[in-house]
């Protein structure tokens, strides 16, 4: 999907052990360089070239599950769950540039949080694609990760150490307690009815000294152009506030990376030594700076295919939004997004912490 590791330089990582001396403090997102704006002739949005697990577990039946179909695009439900986002082929693509953007972010590592060179047990919950599952079980050998999701779109050929089961993180775990040195969770925005529900059982799976892990997007979009931010009726504001809410009617918040919640709800939930980072990431490859201008050139392909899939339940199922006005406001946010002069980015964060070793 990329070129060689060597070719992409992410952000500067934490150095783990440093941070987790102290707990850190809400983090503040990487500013960008004054000088990070290159040729604004060119949007930049397109890429151009482009005991055990079995043991421990309990999954819920396909039979349970019901596929929609919404304007040609494919949706999953579940029991607690219609997911917003699409589940077919076109999204399935756009998982794994997302996955490989938090790879840039991360600087090439797949975890934030500095876990044990040895896990035995590791756990994604919503794993998507199975793609990060899939990279811990080839980087971990030793260990047995599974990975859940209420979508079966995960590959048949995986590394022998990696499971996928259908199963539904809002209902009630099944696992053992105290289980797993590493509980995983990416990009679950918009989906989840009880943050503080899902946060309270990955504590109580992790083992004592075990780590959880959530990233997730701010939705927001976001200029470096003060004409554009400063625009109360920019398409910008009124994106993000169509998704928020959508949410706010269902009661499953697109809001969870905004205002802190997660490095609270952390806390809150008893994990210490808690680390907190977020990035800046463009949208299109506009920064002058080289390792930016990569990260924005896949961020622009991973929105420019997502966005029509993105809009049409939220906006248009929930708001009640004709496909004809769906359509018409996708059209115009990619028109802005693709502005040269927009120079568009969100804001991903990404909270750890451990659970203590005598809980």
């Amino acid at each position: 999907m990329v070129g060689p590791a060597s070719e992409i330089a992410g952000q500067p990582q934490v150095e783990a052990q440093q941070e987790v001396e102290e707990a850190a403090p809400a983090a503040e997102a990487i500013e960008f360089d004054p000088h990070v704006v290159g040729d604004l002739s060119d949007d930049g949005v397109s890429v151009g070239d482009t005991e055990s697990l079995r043991e421990s577990t309990a999954s819920l039946s396909s039979s349970i599950l019901e596929y929609r179909d919404l304007h040609g695009r494919k949706y999953q439900s579940s029991k607690t769950t219609e997911y917003w986002a699409p589940t077919d082929e076109r999204h399935i693509e756009g998982n794994d540039i997302a996955h490989h953007i938090a790879l840039l972010l991360l600087d090439e590592q797949l975890t934030l949080a500095p876990i044990s060179s040895h896990p035995q047990q590791i756990l994604d919950i919503g794993t998507g694609t199975g793609i990060w599952a899939i990279d811990m079980a080839d980087q971990y050998p030793g260990a047995e990760v599974l990975g859940t999701d209420i979508s079966a779109v995960q590959p048949d050929w995986v590394p022998p150490n990696c499971i996928f089961q259908i199963d539904d993180a809002q209902l009630d775990w099944t696992f053992k307690e105290n289980f797993f040195d590493f509980v995983h969770i990416r990009y679950m925005y918009g989906g989840i009815d009880d943050w503080d529900k899902l946060y309270r059982q990955a504590y109580t799976h992790v083992k004592p000294g075990g780590w959880f892990e959530n990233i997730e997007i701010d939705l927001e979009t976001r200029s470096e152009n003060p004409k554009v931010s400063d625009d109360p009726d920019h398409i910008f504001k009124k994106w993000c506030k169509l998704f928020w809410d959508a949410g706010d009617k269902i009661g499953r918040t697109f809001k969870i990376a905004r205002d802190n919640q997660m490095e609270d709800l952390m806390k809150k939930t008893g994990f210490v030594d808690v680390v907190h980072k977020s990035w800046k990431v463009p949208i299109g490859a506009w920064p002058q700076d080289p390792k930016l201008k990569n990260i924005g050139a896949f961020n622009g392909e991973f929105i420019d295919q997502s966005l029509d899939g993105f809009a049409v339940f939220p906006i248009g199922e929930i708001l009640g939004w004709t496909m004809e006005e769906v359509t018409v406001f996708v059209s115009q946010m990619r028109s802005a997004i693709k502005d040269p002069k927009s120079l568009p980015y969100y804001v991903i964060h990404a909270v750890c912490g451990r659970k203590p070793e005598d809980a």
